[in-house]
C-alpha cells in the first residue's frame, strides 16, 4: 500500500498540490505537517513512520526536500526505512527504492553524502594541524593581551581588589576572569621564563 507524506513550510502555504499529486500517485492515506524542515519535530512524519507496515507498505513523497532537513536527514530515514523492509518513493526526482534503478540511485547519494563528510573532516583536520604547524591554536582570541594578563594576576595577588572590581577593570566576564587566572599566565611565565 502507498501512503503519503506532504509538508509545507508555513499555514500560509498550501498543501494541496502536493495532496493532489500523492492520491494520483495512488496513495490511500496521506500523512501532513505544517513545520519548517530544519525542525526535527514533526508530528506527521513520526505518525506515518509508526503507520507503515514492514514488508508492505511504500512511503510516497511529492519531492525529497519535504522529507528530509538535510542529506544526513534524508538518507537517515530512508535507510531506517529500508531496513524495516518499506519501499520509499520520490515523485519529482522518481526514486523508488522497490526498484533495483532506485536503490542504486540512493546508495550513489548516500556514498555521495558520505564522501562530502570525509572531505569536509580531511579539509578540518588539515587545516588544524596547518595552524598548529604556524603556531596557532583553535578557540576565540584572547581578550586581552599578554600585557593585560601580567597585571590582571598581579591585581588578583594583591588582594587588594575584588574579583568583581578587576573583572570591570578588563571589561571580562568572571568565568573569563578565572580562565586567565588559572590557564593564561601559565604561558606568560613561561615566555617570561624563555626572554631570560
Amino acid at each position: 500500500m502507498k501512503i503519503g507524506y506532504a509538508r509545507v513550510s508555513t499555514p500560509e502555504q498550501s498543501l494541496y498540490m502536493q495532496r493532489q499529486a500523492l492520491k494520483q500517485a495512488g496513495c490511500d492515506r496521506i500523512f501532513t505537517d505544517t513545520a519548517s524542515g530544519v525542525r526535527s519535530d514533526r508530528p506527521g512524519l513520526e505518525k506515518v513512520i509508526e503507520h507503515l507496515r514492514p514488508g508492505e507498505d511504500t512511503l510516497v513523497v511529492w519531492k525529497l526536500d519535504r522529507l528530509g532537513r538535510s542529506l544526513q536527514d534524508l538518507i537517515s530515514i530512508v535507510k531506517s526505512l529500508q531496513e524495516k523492509k518499506i519501499g520509499f518513493h520520490s515523485l519529482q526526482e522518481s526514486i523508488d527504492t522497490t526498484t533495483s534503478g532506485g536503490k542504486l540511485v540512493f546508495h550513489i547519494f548516500s556514498a555521495l553524502a558520505e564522501f562530502e563528510r570525509d572531505i569536509i573532516r580531511e579539509r578540518t583536520n588539515a587545516g588544524l594541524a596547518a595552524a598548529r604547524a604556524r603556531g596557532r591554536f583553535g578557540g576565540r582570541p584572547s581578550l586581552l593581551s599578554d600585557k593585560q594578563v601580567i597585571r590582571l594576576k598581579k591585581l588578583y595577588d594583591e588582594r587588594k581588589n575584588t574579583v568583581l572590581e578587576i573583572c570591570k577593570i578588563f571589561g571580562i566576564s568572571r568565568p573569563s576572569f578565572y580562565n586567565y587566572v588559572n590557564n593564561k599566565h601559565v604561558d606568560i611565565k613561561k615566555k617570561q621564563n624563555k626572554k631570560r
